[in-house]
């Protein structure tokens, strides 16, 4: 994408920020706010942040693999070798699997989400990375175990469908325990607040 219709849209983006922040509508800057900096987040971080996210998954699911004996990972190339009862498998980890989109979602709206102090949004983003990278790695384990013990007729139920839901489920717990609970525990109505032990 051109870099000057990414700086005027960035100059936009951020004027209507001010705009919105000016004119105390905390929602719409919540929801302008991260989803133009996921936008721009993905513009400019997406071609440079993949491979390495795809080797890191790889690598963590590389140490179940080795552990076990059911799959070697090459994180050097983001690939994964499974050995299954009839021939082998070889996965690469790639966009889709590196979890950039997931990782750039969850910290952009956590940047805009005003319950948390900037430190602690620093450190609920760093733990909420790695948790959701964790996920990930779990979801490629659980396939790579699948096609190898019951072979590649099960690759795409695990991929597609299981593996997804194991992913997102877990994903639901983190944006529960980030953003649910905070603001459940913060809302007052009258008398009544959540926050009264």
């Amino acid at each position: 994408m051109n870099p000057v219709l990414i700086i005027v849209l960035a100059a936009a983006w951020l004027y209507l920020l001010r705009v919105l922040s000016r004119a105390e509508l905390p929602f719409w800057h919540f929801l302008l706010g991260s989803m133009g900096s996921f936008a721009i987040l993905m513009i400019i971080l997406q071609p440079v942040l993949t491979m390495p996210l795809a080797r890191a998954v790889s690598a963590l699911a590389g140490v179940v693999g080795s552990l076990t004996g059911t799959f070697e990972a090459y994180f050097k190339y983001g690939i994964i070798f499974v050995q299954m009862p009839v021939g082998s498998l070889t996965l690469r980890v790639d966009f889709e699997c590196s979890g950039i989109i997931e990782i750039l979602a969850f910290i952009c709206l956590l940047a805009f989400f005003p319950v948390y102090k900037t430190y602690e949004k620093m450190i609920v983003g760093l733990l909420g990375t790695a948790y959701i990278m964790v996920c990930n790695a779990l979801r490629i384990v659980l396939i790579c175990l699948a096609s190898h013990f019951w072979g590649v007729e099960v690759y795409f139920l695990m991929h597609t469908f299981v593996g997804r839901l194991v992913f997102y489920g877990l994903s639901v717990l983190l944006y529960f325990y980030v953003f649910t609970k905070p603001q459940v525990i913060q809302m007052k109505v009258g008398n009544f607040s959540y926050g009264k032990g």
